[in-house]
């Protein structure tokens, strides 16, 4: 089975959300791993935190400090890797957030930085830079979802409906991509007990007995290396992915509202 060491080794890649949780994780890997790792987050000193961890484990680290919510962000970070002579081999989208709470109680700030982040800096970020991939016949995209994805959320109503198009357009991407030499994964965790918590508003009893965020980012990088379309780390997580497709929506509604009460 292929391995992520096979595939990244002696590759550029860029890590977005890269100063902590599963995004520093994924980069750890990617650098022991062999790539040359690009950290992009708002960030610097935890990130530079993070690429020191990647240097003393043998490997090598650029840090970028951006923040990609602004509509002409990823534009300019993808102007500024193309001036530092960087090609980006594996583009990691893993930067996003969520908050948790009523639609109609959450700012307009907050609502327009969701879709921005998790879902505008992500495409145009993946437009601008896998092209040149497809023209050097290999490469990779990991984009990180959420079991979210799966299912609409009352109370977390944005979010999750910024990793279903996250999902979606994965998907499709990957079937796109076929026979390029591109490999297409979409990373769907559960709970992960990070600083998303903290951001989302949500209480930490709602992340016990969830997967640590090492396991979760060599299930994406595992899946990445032998183009597994879509990857969703642990059994239970597995299953309630695969049940959504047999339970009513409005039960669903009802229990996932139910859920996030609870978190809050």
């Amino acid at each position: 089975m292929p391995h992520i060491d096979s595939f990244a080794r002696g590759r550029t890649a860029l890590v977005t959300g890269a100063s902590s949780g599963i995004g520093a994780d994924l980069a750890r890997q990617l650098g022991a791993a062999g790539a040359h790792v690009v950290l992009v987050a708002r960030t610097e000193p935890a990130l530079a935190a993070v690429a020191d961890t990647v240097r003393r484990r043998g490997g090598t680290a650029t840090v970028v400090a951006a923040d990609l919510e602004p509509r002409d962000a990823p534009a300019a970070l993808a102007a500024r890797l193309a001036a530092d002579g960087l090609e980006i081999d594996v583009l990691v989208n893993n930067a996003g957030f969520g908050i948790q709470g009523s639609f109609l109680e959450a700012s307009v700030e907050d609502a327009e930085g969701m879709v921005g982040l998790n879902v505008a800096a992500l495409t145009s970020l993946t437009r601008r830079l896998v092209p040149a991939m497809v023209a050097r016949g290999h490469g990779g995209v990991l984009n990180v979802a959420s079991v979210a994805a799966f299912v609409p959320a009352p109370r977390f109503a944005v979010y999750a409906a910024t990793k279903a198009y996250v999902l979606s357009f994965t998907d499709a991407l990957s079937a796109e991509l076929r026979g390029t030499g591109v490999h297409v994964t979409c990373l769907c965790p559960g709970t992960v007990r990070t600083g998303f918590a903290d951001r989302a508003g949500m209480d930490d009893a709602f992340f016990a007995g969830s997967l640590p965020s090492e396991a979760v980012a060599r299930a994406g990088l595992d899946g990445l290396a032998r183009n597994a379309r879509r990857v969703v780390p642990g059994l239970s997580n597995k299953v309630q992915t695969v049940a959504t497709r047999f339970v009513p929506t409005g039960l669903t509604l009802r229990v996932t509202d139910a859920l996030m009460r609870k978190a809050g």
